[in-house]
């Protein structure tokens, strides 16, 4: 079984920064992507950024200059620093992960349970 776990969410104004970490374990061999997605209230569900475990990164256009994401593999640790933090940007952030080989089974995906960005202005 692979878990998620995130943390980092918060309360923050406009202009300011937050970091969103998450943690993914299960007797975890590899994971091909991970990264994070944002659902705002009565939207879908949206890519922010992921990461390959080769280091390729692909944002979102709305976060592109603003929000950062990055991975330790040895740690199987996924990270968001989001600067320059607006309104728009408040969502539940939640962490995916693709491709994840254990060392009984593969998965094709996971989700963490997210965790909420408020943003005010």
């Amino acid at each position: 079984q692979v878990r998620l776990v995130e943390s980092g969410g918060g309360l923050v104004q406009a202009g300011e920064a937050l970091r969103l970490s998450c943690a993914a374990s299960g007797s975890i061999f590899s994971i091909n992507a991970m990264g994070w997605y944002h659902q705002a209230p009565g939207k879908q569900r949206e890519l922010v950024a992921n990461i390959t475990s080769g280091g390729i990164t692909n944002y979102a256009d709305s976060v592109k200059g603003r929000f950062t994401v990055s991975r330790d593999n040895a740690k199987n640790m996924v990270y968001l620093q989001m600067n320059s933090l607006k309104p728009e940007d408040t969502a539940v952030y939640y962490c995916n992960a693709r491709e994840i080989a254990t060392t009984l089974h593969r998965y094709l995906e996971a989700w963490g349970q997210g965790t909420l960005v408020t943003v005010s202005s």
